[in-house]
């Protein structure tokens, strides 16, 4: 009886440890996105900068693009930014922003003092089309195929080291 109060608590430590370890050799920004194949969530929704304007994911199609999703609040936002600034000079995919749980004004000021990469921005003031492409937090980017099907999540700042080795693969391979 008193060697199975000592192993008992001996292999449930071992266990936690083994799924602690497993865990820490995980990339956070990789998390496994439940789109990836799947049709991007349908939208309506306003441009930042012509509030009258309506865009909708049919706008898109026949065609890849990255979804951006940013803020101006954002420090990490701040962070990618020149990257996409250089990267949309390319015209390599459009870029659509999605300006998220942010004001509009705030979102205009922003873009005008760091460069507009963004062949539109979308205005997502209360997240509802973050939450439907589950949006763990800004910035984010998402691949979407010319069918409007989810085929890349990044999650955080983009590098360079991630739109040449995942990003622009993607793109190219489909338009092959």
């Amino acid at each position: 009886m008193k060697a199975m109060r000592f192993w008992l608590p001996l292999a449930m430590f071992v266990m936690v440890a083994i799924f602690l370890a497993v865990g820490l050799q995980r990339d956070p920004r990789e998390v496994p996105s439940p789109l990836i194949g799947k049709p991007a969530p349908d939208f309506a929704l306003t441009t930042l900068h012509e509030p009258d304007r309506v865009m909708r994911l049919a706008d898109m199609r026949g065609r890849y693009w990255l979804l951006n999703v940013w803020a101006s609040w954002c420090v990490a936002c701040r962070q990618e930014h020149p990257l996409l600034v250089a990267f949309a000079q390319t015209k390599a995919v459009p870029i659509i922003g999605l300006n998220y749980k942010d004001a509009r004004a705030a979102g205009i000021r922003w873009l005008a003092a760091l460069g507009n990469p963004y062949d539109a921005s979308l205005f997502d003031e209360v997240g509802r089309l973050g939450l439907d492409f589950g949006v763990y937090g800004v910035p984010e980017t998402f691949v979407i195929d010319p069918q409007g099907v989810v085929v890349f999540k990044h999650i955080g700042a983009l590098t360079n080291d991630v739109l040449q080795t995942k990003i622009l693969p993607l793109v190219k391979e489909g338009k092959e």
